[in-house]
């Protein structure tokens, strides 16, 4: 196993995409300041075919659509674009979803007939009213046309929040820590990980206090908007898709060290006592390296079984983990602590590579032709050829979900 290739970029990498497993790859990143987003395309020997920077756009955020356009969200004209590239570099169309005063495209994704997008609070300096007061917009889902005409327009309220790990003293509490009471965020965002899924008919969008951590995943019926359920108040973790319509919401933090699974009516059928960068395989195996950020833990490769118990993989060390993809022979990869490792389908571990690295920014795992891996560290997108099989297929995130970026799986239960 070696390291094939190391392609700097101009700024912190935020997404690697490739249309097919042959190539070439959208990389996203953040520019020489961290107010300009860098797209660069590349093919799998690093030679850059073209690079276009788009200034002020604060968290750069891309989706990749099966035909090969690149769709970047920026500011412009008083709102965020939406803005096609397509492989040659060339702009496609641009998209202006008509959007409330103070509220941020936070995420989207893109459907085989436009967009769904997660609406939340801009940045304080990016949402002062003409009183020069901050706007406080509600956060809400949308789906809109190509064209960004709005079918439907869903306010969330996540209410108040609290979870009995949060814990706080006051002359309230008579100076003894105690849980806290419910509060209610003064700012809510999406949620850094995966907070926006669409599997089937629908749709799982997350929402958190931006400052404590706690949120909740809401789903919503993709043809309409309506709410069909939401979680219960949690600390926020890694998300999948599990199925037609279902998905794994994972919690870590304040003592929560959980994954649930759910299905289309937004109730709980399996819970597990681990959190981590899962996979599920065409036959609903999920697998994936444990996260716990808790030095006293020993995190492992687990598999999580249909009657809520673990089947024990390796033992892991670090915590920092690229995405994992599948190949078809049922074997994981993943980088972590400075080690790209693979994980048979026996759970036995196998070491592909090792470095000095402590790098803590991993993008996600692509498996691509020939059992070439490609990942990103930090601001370093890193290439290894392996002896690994063909990308498996799988609802998440395995199969063209993998490659493309695009967290939306069809009706059949593959992307």
């Amino acid at each position: 196993m070696t390291l094939s290739s190391r392609v700097a970029m101009p700024g912190q990498v935020r997404s690697v995409a490739a249309q097919e497993a042959s190539g070439p790859l959208y990389v996203t990143s953040y520019g020489a300041s961290p107010l300009e987003t860098v797209v660069t395309m590349m093919d799998l020997g690093g030679a850059t075919a073209w690079q276009r920077t788009y200034a002020g756009t604060g968290r750069p955020r891309s989706r990749l659509s099966a035909d090969g356009t690149l769709w970047i969200a920026y500011p412009h004209q008083g709102g965020r674009t939406l803005e096609g590239v397509l492989p040659d570099g060339s702009t496609h169309r641009t998209v202006v979803p008509a959007r409330r005063a103070g509220e941020e495209l936070s995420a989207f994704a893109l459907l085989d007939d436009g967009f769904c997008i997660a609406w939340a609070c801009a940045p304080r300096m990016l949402r002062m009213s003409e009183d020069g007061q901050p706007a406080s917009p509600s956060p809400r889902v949308a789906r809109y046309t190509w064209d960004g005409d709005c079918l439907w327009s869903t306010p969330i309220a996540l209410g108040a929040v609290s979870h009995p790990g949060v814990l706080g003293m006051g002359a309230d509490t008579g100076w003894e820590v105690r849980p806290l009471r419910p509060w209610v965020p003064d700012e809510v965002d999406v949620d850094h990980w995966e907070p926006l899924l669409v599997s089937c008919d629908r749709v799982a969008a997350s929402f958190t206090d931006a400052r404590g951590g706690i949120g909740r995943t809401f789903f919503l019926d993709l043809d309409g908007g309506a709410i069909v359920s939401a979680t219960s108040p949690a600390p926020t973790g890694r998300k999948a898709i599990a199925g037609p319509g279902e998905f794994l919401i994972g919690s870590q933090g304040y003592g929560e060290f959980t994954t649930r699974r759910y299905d289309r009516d937004g109730s709980e059928t399996a819970r597990w006592a681990s959190h981590g960068a899962m996979l599920v395989n065409s036959r609903g195996t999920v697998c994936g390296p444990e996260l716990e950020n808790c030095l006293s833990s020993t995190p492992r490769f687990r598999q999580l079984a249909p009657d809520n118990t673990l089947v024990d993989g390796p033992p892991l060390t670090g915590y920092y983990t690229s995405y994992p993809s599948m190949d078809q022979a049922g074997t994981t990869v993943f980088w972590r602590n400075g080690r790209l490792l693979a994980v048979d389908a026996d759970l036995t571990p196998h070491e592909l590579f090792a470095m000095d690295d402590s790098r803590n920014v991993l993008g996600r795992t692509l498996l691509l032709d020939n059992g070439r891996v490609v990942t990103s560290l930090d601001s370093e997108v890193v290439a290894f050829r392996t002896h690994l099989g063909p990308l498996a297929e799988g609802p998440w995130p395995c199969g063209d979900a993998n490659l493309l970026g695009n967290p939306v799986v069809s009706g059949s239960g593959h992307p």
